[in-house]
């Protein structure tokens, strides 16, 4: 097994926390993997994994050098690329996003970038929650809201729209709220975050900043999915990214209320790791979206 090769393996264990996924995607069987590593592990004269019955962990050597693996590897698919006769991207794109994103914005649009660049693949990793780059092996991971003290490279890719909804069940009892003020009188479907906290207020806009209220409800979720379906049952009104309910709007089973006074907007990024590491393939899919 050539240095490249073995690099390759590492970073498929450290990836998938696997030694017998990793022998398979290499071809080779789990002993020869495990010999492989040791070696590894002999000649840097450092551990490089943790291993135990159930799983295979990386250590914080085995994390740092997990990363420089992937730039080498990334830098060796580019430079063979070169001299392919079209010279376009080729290779695996592996990004992380929020999983209502991934699946109602940059899933349903994803055939005219492989259409587009025919050598590239994409795997999408949906979760929501803050996706590890280094420790996931992602190559880039879409980030919603502000930017805390980030040391990574972030790239604006826009932002997402907030609108307020209520079905027109509930409005043909409550009635339609023409200001905030009117709010008192109804029901608001409350989210509450998965990771804990008070349950989100009513929020406008105004020009000295953003204004909150409380709205009485009998109903909190955890869940954008849940928020939704009650908001279709009739059980209240909710702020919703404006993609959540686009073809419930378009369908007429949500109405849109309070156009005026509408949450602040998200700011959307794409984070990478290191600009000056970046493959042609990362930035076609940067560009793209």
């Amino acid at each position: 097994m050539d240095r490249l090769d073995l690099y390759a393996l590492f970073v498929r264990i450290a990836e998938c926390g696997s030694f017998t996924k990793a022998a398979e995607a290499a071809g080779i069987s789990r002993s020869a993997a495990s010999m492989a590593i040791a070696a590894l592990e002999a000649r840097l004269g450092t551990r490089l994994l943790n291993r135990s019955t159930r799983r295979v962990s990386v250590t914080e050597e085995g994390r740092a050098l997990a990363e420089r693996c992937r730039r080498l590897l990334n830098d060796a698919d580019e430079a063979e690329a070169m001299f392919r006769p079209s010279g376009s991207p080729h290779g695996l794109v592996r990004a992380g996003m929020p999983g209502r994103l991934g699946r109602r914005v940059v899933a349903p649009c994803l055939g005219e970038f492989l259409d587009r660049h025919p050598g590239v693949d994409v795997e999408l990793r949906l979760a929501d929650r803050s996706i590890d780059l280094v420790g996931s092996g992602v190559d880039c991971t879409v980030r919603v809201g502000e930017l805390a003290g980030s040391t990574l490279v972030a790239r604006r890719l826009g932002r997402i729209e907030f609108i307020n909804v209520a079905s027109p069940a509930y409005l043909a009892e409550h009635g339609t709220p023409l200001h905030p003020r009117d709010l008192g009188a109804h029901r608001m479907v409350r989210f509450v975050p998965p990771s804990g906290g008070r349950p989100e207020r009513f929020e406008w806009q105004e020009p000295a900043g953003p204004r909150h209220l409380e709205v009485p409800g009998r109903v909190l979720v955890d869940s954008a999915e849940a928020q939704i379906a009650c908001a279709l049952a009739g059980l209240g009104l909710i702020q919703i990214p404006a993609y959540d309910v686009r073809d419930d709007l378009a369908r007429g089973a949500l109405v849109e209320i309070l156009p005026q006074w509408r949450a602040e907007a998200w700011p959307v990024h794409l984070l990478f790791p290191a600009r000056d590491h970046m493959t042609r393939r990362v930035a076609v899919f940067a560009d793209w979206l």
